[in-house]
């Protein structure tokens, strides 16, 4: 599975600019919602929801929200940044930069999963993290992304 697969180029965020994990949720969550006819406040429940279980603040400056999402028919994503750092309870304490959200449909198992680990093993590369923050545009984060999860498999 290629994160192209799973990223429209128009669920790319160049600049987040909600301050609270509820309103963090929301912006990254809206461009999955109206492409895929998703109930916007449901789906920010269920990622709520999972945040409880424990935060998807990985560290390293990323968070990989996740969910999956009664009604919807294939695995989702979008990606934001926020230069600053966003407050995001993540494991190392610091703040998120970067932000890949990920839904799939709820009866999803391992396509699921192995997007999980595409994207942890993807964000996982500094060069690639050093190279997104320095991304001034959606198509340009978008084109960044993608060369780095073509270049994974080599």
């Amino acid at each position: 599975m290629k994160i192209g697969d799973i990223l429209k180029p128009d669920c790319v965020i160049a600049d987040i600019q909600a301050q609270t994990k509820k309103d963090i949720l929301t912006e990254l969550s809206r461009p999955i919602a109206q492409a895929y006819g998703i109930n916007l406040e449901e789906m920010v429940g269920i990622l709520l929801n999972r945040e409880k279980l424990g935060s998807t603040g990985i560290g390293e400056g990323v968070a990989i929200p996740h969910g999956k999402i009664t009604g919807l028919n294939t695995i989702a994503a979008s990606v934001g940044k926020n230069t600053q750092g966003l407050k995001f309870d993540s494991l190392d304490n610091k703040p998120c930069h970067i932000f890949f959200l990920l839904v799939a449909p709820s009866n999803s198992v391992s396509g699921h999963l192995k997007a999980l680990a595409r994207a942890s093993m993807l964000l996982k590369n500094p060069a690639l993290r050093e190279s997104l923050m320095n991304t001034t545009s959606q198509q340009e984060l978008y084109k960044v992304l993608l060369e780095y999860d073509n270049h994974l498999d080599e």
